[in-house]
């Protein structure tokens, strides 16, 4: 493993990074005024209340200071998506022309000068977003990454670990550990999070938060994601750290910085709980052959239904996350399994602003009443439990892999795919079971059709979006939606949505299983478009607001 030295990084910090950005070579710009305020009228500014009397003086002092660190997350993930973006934040805030305050409040939205919601489109000045973010030199290829690798086995690993970044040194390529790269920063992090288990009565959360501490320091994150899994009787759930990898589309392997800080809802958590156990069942229930079920993971699968009280880095950027299923490690999940947190107050403000509004403009009246918050609600579950069945750890070549290195970059739009059309399976399986009266049925189908329309406004490009513009292509096709020009409006055919449903959720699951890199990409490409009734749909929706703009009541307790 090539590592570099800190003084070495910080010399190329300084010429990668650190150059002057010159006003003059950005100019010309790809929107017009007009342009960014019709992109910042798609985001309602939504506040996001949690109720502090749920926590004592010292969860409180926890809180603070674990806020203090979120806020480190969104400088740290700031620098992994563009190497100009400070520079291109600090000459915005030096401006007071009315364009560029403009791009300043959308900057801040998207974490960057990328229109998130129109394929990463410039909107300040009209150089292209890196398929690699700030992980690679801008200037390397895919080639270039793999003939390294290839003629350096020995840096394999380094290069292709989710915590390091690659840089050039001379003529080489160089991979630089995240604790070393991001030195300063983590430091004062780890330091606020010290001081969080200082006040933290909870021993497990005490435990947790050291442990993470010291996974930013030593680069390490498989400890304290084991301890994050052992927390036990804690009012505050966090996490906070370097977790997905949608951000890297030159190869889906290196991690971005986020932060959820939250309350535990113990009431709706205690409802909930019992879904756990059936974790197991759900595995068995896979419509693949039982050589591709996966039993070998930890079949532990907490489900806590939290407040939201802040969020940070990555799960901030352009739209907001309804719900998370960490961690993401494989190690973890096949000793522990991983866990579901549920956003109640993210998920009632966006069924209320985005979902209800949708569902009245592109469904039938006699589909309507079917979109219910509890069907939203039910498929944010689901979709995270569906996350932790399936193919794990896979044989390719006779080399047992993680599914996300066959997949490479095709891997988060399969993922997240395979999550929406597992939710919807898995409900009915649930209905089965008794979970739910049989009427439910209709509403996962009718809800799930709105929902889609809220997922695919985010960009086809981003793989929450890719994932329900392929089921919606692939159920249109056979026969599971039905869609009325002259009305303009689509419905669901419930005499063939759940064999469709089957047939997809198949197709996802054995890609995965195969680590078939190709038919991945056939599939994106042939399903993950726009397709014309999905785009006559959509353009009736100009008038919503494509996602929430949260306003966190922390914030406002601090002025």
């Amino acid at each position: 493993m090539k590592v570099l030295s800190v003084l070495t990084t910080l010399w190329l910090f300084v010429i990668l990074i650190g150059v002057p950005f010159r006003r003059s070579e950005a100019q010309e710009h790809n929107y017009t005024a007009d342009q960014l305020r019709d992109r910042l009228a798609d985001f309602t500014e939504t506040e996001i209340r949690f109720n502090p009397d749920l926590l004592d003086s010292q969860q409180k002092k926890v809180v603070n200071e674990l806020y203090d660190a979120a806020n480190i997350m969104d400088e740290l993930f700031l620098d992994q998506v563009y190497s100009q973006n400070d520079a291109i934040r600090k000459d915005l805030q030096q401006s007071d022309t009315q364009w560029d305050r403009l791009a300043l409040d959308l900057f801040n939205i998207m974490f960057g000068p990328f229109d998130r919601l129109n394929h990463n489109e410039p909107f300040y000045g009209t150089k292209p977003k890196p398929a690699g973010a700030n992980y690679y030199p801008e200037d390397m290829t895919r080639e270039e990454f793999q003939q390294w690798i290839d003629e350096h086995p020995e840096d394999e690993e380094a290069f292709t670990s989710e915590y390091t970044v690659i840089r050039r040194h001379d003529d080489d390529l160089v991979a630089v550990p995240y604790s070393e790269h991001f030195r300063e920063p983590l430091t004062k992090a780890a330091e606020h999070l010290r001081q969080a288990a200082e006040h933290a009565e909870n021993p497990s959360l005490e435990r947790f938060l050291k442990l993470r501490a010291e996974a930013f320091l030593s680069n390490d994150y498989y400890e304290s994601n084991m301890a994050w899994m052992d927390l036990e009787d804690h009012r505050i759930e966090v996490v906070i750290g370097p977790y997905e990898v949608y951000e890297d589309n030159l190869f889906g392997y290196k991690a971005a910085f986020e932060c959820f800080l939250t309350i535990r809802d113990p009431e709706e958590s205690a409802k909930l709980e019992r879904f756990a156990g059936y974790l197991t069942d759900l595995e068995k229930n896979l419509p693949i052959p039982e050589r591709y079920k996966n039993y070998d993971r930890g079949m532990e699968s907490p489900i806590v239904v939290a407040q939201e009280i802040f969020s940070a880095g990555d799960t901030k950027a352009g739209v907001q996350t309804l719900a998370f299923n960490l961690p993401n490690d494989e190690r973890v999940r096949k000793a522990k399994g991983s866990k579901k947190v549920m956003l109640k107050n993210v998920n009632e403000a966006k069924f209320r602003k985005l979902l209800k509004p949708i569902s009245g403009e592109i469904l039938p009246e006699d589909q309507l009443s079917g979109v219910t918050f509890d069907a939203f609600f039910n498929h944010v579950l689901m979709h995270e439990m569906s996350h932790g069945t399936g193919p794990g750890m896979i044989e390719v070549n006779g080399k047992q892999i993680e599914v996300g290195d066959a997949l490479k970059d095709t891997y988060s739009t399969i993922e997240e795919c395979k999550a929406d059309v597992l939710g919807m399976y898995n409900n009915i399986f649930m209905i089965e079971k008794g979970e739910y009266p049989e009427s439910f049925a209709r509403e996962t189908w009718v809800t799930f059709l709105a929902g889609t329309f809220r997922s695919v406004r985010f960009g086809i490009n981003e793989a929450h979006g890719a994932g329900n513009a392929i089921i919606y292509n692939y159920l249109l096709e056979n026969g599971a939606y039905v869609y009325d020009p002259g009305a303009n409006r689509v419905r669901v055919n419930h005499d063939r949505v759940y064999d469709v449903v089957e047939e997809l959720a198949r197709k996802v699951l054995i890609i995965q299983a195969e680590g078939e890199y190709e038919e991945a990409k056939q599939l994106i490409d042939r399903y993950a478009v726009m397709s014309p009734s999905m785009e006559k749909l959509i353009g009736k929706l100009d008038h919503i607001p494509v996602d929430i703009k949260p306003v966190f009541q922390i914030k406002q307790l601090e002025n």
